[in-house]
């Protein structure tokens, strides 16, 4: 394999695909990217962890096709040092891999390119467009919620709702919840639900950067999301996820209308001497006024008022602050609708003019 390429021209390929690339590995040629050069003027790089794969497909001239596994960060490293409009020259020699730039030069070793591990094609079951904007911003707006290392694993994951009038992603920690839906049209007779792991979400929604439309397709066990010259593949958490509608609260007849920047300093400030394990804040609701207050265990008090829409009983509740924040940063719309019933039960949060994104915040005791 012998590749010449414009330092740019391959700094994005391996931008693209370095994620998948884990910094502590059990098969040390998952530390390397698969490279593979035909005589057509295709080259494609493959990384994986072997639960996630990366693939990034460029139509450059190619001097002799061929492949080579090359070690991700250090060629990474190299390509980034070296000055813009550098040109490169790739060429696969044996075990070693020689990496050529004006008066630089680099020899890397290569792993067996039959140890790599590639993905098979998957037979999805449902397939659909959707514009990138509209896709990275279901995962914006619900992804925070995901639990991380939880014992209940289908927590640590976004779950896709595909219906054939809605994709629906839902997010919960089992102490909070968001869910945001976008309406659709989906050629699917079935509904299907499926979880995609922590890292997946968060890798597929750094690389959703574009304009155009992503082309998703879930099969039994994988979700495929193909891109302008790239294809992320994850495996799918095998597990039930909660019934999200049961957590939905219900019957709550106290509405409370506010700010959303205004809110959100006044908790970001009371936050400062809330209590740095727990977090916990006491937000006391009256007509036209919402009090907001932090302690700590050296005795030190935040207070806040902020004025709010609001004209029912007087009632207290307490909530991490943290959640609240998370969900205020989320919310696109100006002013924020919370729907509460009593001091045990939970707040239902959403924008005062659109319904898509729903939030579901679990009190505390304080």
């Amino acid at each position: 394999m012998k590749i010449r390429i414009e330092r740019d021209a391959l700094l994005k390929p391996l931008q693209q695909v370095i994620g998948a690339v884990e910094r502590r590995h059990t098969m040390p040629v998952l530390g390397n990217i698969l490279f593979q050069a035909d005589a057509a003027g295709v080259i494609e790089l493959t990384a994986t962890d072997l639960e996630i794969e990366l693939h990034a497909r460029l139509n450059h001239p190619v001097d002799e096709p061929g492949e080579a596994t090359i070690p991700a960060r250090k060629l990474m490293d190299i390509c980034k040092a070296l000055p813009e409009g550098a040109e490169i020259i790739l060429q696969a020699d044996g075990d070693r891999v020689l990496v050529k730039s004006g008066r630089s030069r680099f020899s890397l070793a290569t792993l067996p390119v039959r140890d790599f591990p590639v993905l098979d094609e998957i037979s999805a079951s449902k397939q659909f467009d959707i514009e990138q904007p509209r896709l990275h911003g279901l995962i914006d707006r619900t992804g925070f919620a995901m639990a991380n290392q939880d014992v209940r694993y289908y927590l640590n994951g976004l779950m896709l709702e595909v219906a054939p009038d809605h994709l629906r992603a839902v997010a919960t920690d089992g102490h909070r919840l968001a869910m945001c839906t976008a309406e659709m049209d989906i050629d699917t007779e079935s509904e299907q639900q499926v979880i995609v792991p922590r890292k997946g979400v968060m890798e597929l929604n750094r690389l959703l950067d574009g304009e155009g439309e992503a082309s998703v397709q879930i099969s039994a066990n994988h979700i495929r999301v193909g891109l302008d010259g790239l294809r992320f593949t994850s495996k799918l958490i095998d597990g039930r996820f909660p019934d999200y509608q049961r957590v939905l609260p219900q019957g709550g007849d106290k509405e409370v209308r506010v700010d959303r920047a205004e809110l959100r300093q006044a908790l970001t400030r009371a936050s400062i001497l809330s209590n740095e394990k727990y977090r916990g804040i006491r937000m006391a609701f009256e007509p036209g006024l919402l009090r907001i207050q932090a302690h700590n265990p050296e005795q030190e008090e935040a207070e806040e008022e902020v004025a709010i829409d609001y004209q029912g009983e007087p009632m207290e509740i307490g909530f991490n602050v943290n959640y609240v924040l998370d969900v205020l940063n989320a919310l696109g719309d100006e002013r924020v609708l919370m729907t509460l019933k009593d001091a045990n039960s939970s707040a239902l949060v959403r924008g005062e003019q659109t319904e898509e994104a729903l939030y579901v915040i679990m009190p505390m005791r304080l």
